[in-house]
């Protein structure tokens, strides 16, 4: 049996302004965006396409406000739709904390389609190129979670080596921890080893090869998806529906769009197989 480490979120302090450690998990997610970037930028099939340094710069600049803007409504009008109901403006309040990476996806999807519109890119060829970077950045968001004790997992066998006495964060405050019922799967381990570091080695594998165009987006879309689903059944849901008697929680109903969704897409870019710097069909 394991206990969380509980581990204090402010990571340090500057005088009255205390840095948490989620913050600087965002911090080491954008920073790995960019090294990665640096990378894939010298990689041949890459570098042929004309990209530069100073893409990732501008690239990430749009990336952090869709992360940011669609993380947050995603999580209001995903999971919380009820604050947004009793006071709209709770969409705006990030402080409060929530963000979701469904909304979050979203988010990037609509900032990298203006950030193409305005340096005469295809979407289809800059989707394709970040697609690698954005697994380890999630990664670092799960291991932000576990620090904060957030997403508790389901109840685990006692048998379990590493099943952990999770705290309640509702008692935060009191001199003494208090521990939710029974003990936990750590969720936001399996989701930053599965949905991050796993997801992660196989595109960035499956990318280091000239393919065609959507195609690595569209794998990434799909195992996240997948991966989504499966570590869903380890953690506490949100919320969840019943459909032709199973269980379906809030992240397998938002993961399955994905699956479905990154199927055709990968589907249709083998159908035709054009590649980056074509015009496209």
């Amino acid at each position: 049996m394991l206990t969380h480490p509980m581990p204090d979120p402010v990571a340090f302090s500057l005088g009255p302004v205390q840095v948490h450690w989620y913050g600087l998990m965002y911090v080491l997610a954008f920073g790995l965006f960019l090294a990665l970037g640096r990378v894939r930028i010298a990689q041949p099939h890459i570098a042929a396409q004309g990209w530069k340094k100073e893409d990732l710069d501008d690239m990430l600049f749009y990336g952090m406000l869709g992360v940011i803007i669609g993380g947050r409504l995603g999580e209001v009008f995903f999971y919380t739709p009820r604050l947004f109901l009793n006071d709209p403006l709770e969409v705006f309040k990030v402080w409060h904390g929530g963000m979701s990476f469904h909304g979050g996806f979203i988010g990037v999807l609509v900032a990298m389609a203006l950030w193409s519109r305005k340096v005469g890119r295809n979407v289809l060829d800059v989707l394709d190129f970040i697609a690698p970077l954005v697994p380890l950045g999630y990664a670092a968001g799960r291991l932000g979670n576990f620090i904060n004790a957030e997403l508790p997992g389901r109840v685990a066998d006692a048998a379990l080596p590493w099943a952990m006495r999770w705290p309640d964060t509702r008692y935060a405050l009191q001199p003494a921890p208090v521990f939710l019922e029974g003990l936990r799967h750590p969720s936001p381990i399996y989701q930053m080893l599965i949905d991050g570091l796993l997801v992660f080695v196989i595109v960035w594998l499956y990318s280091r090869s000239a393919r065609p165009r959507l195609a690595v987006g569209a794998l990434f879309t799909t195992l996240y998806g997948c991966a989504r689903f499966f570590t869903e059944y380890f953690r506490v849901p949100d919320w969840q529906v019943t459909v032709a008697g199973l269980p379906v929680t809030s992240g397998q109903m938002l993961s399955l769009p994905m699956i479905v969704g990154g199927l055709l897409m990968l589907a249709w870019a083998y159908r035709h197989p054009h590649f980056a710097g074509q015009a496209a069909r």
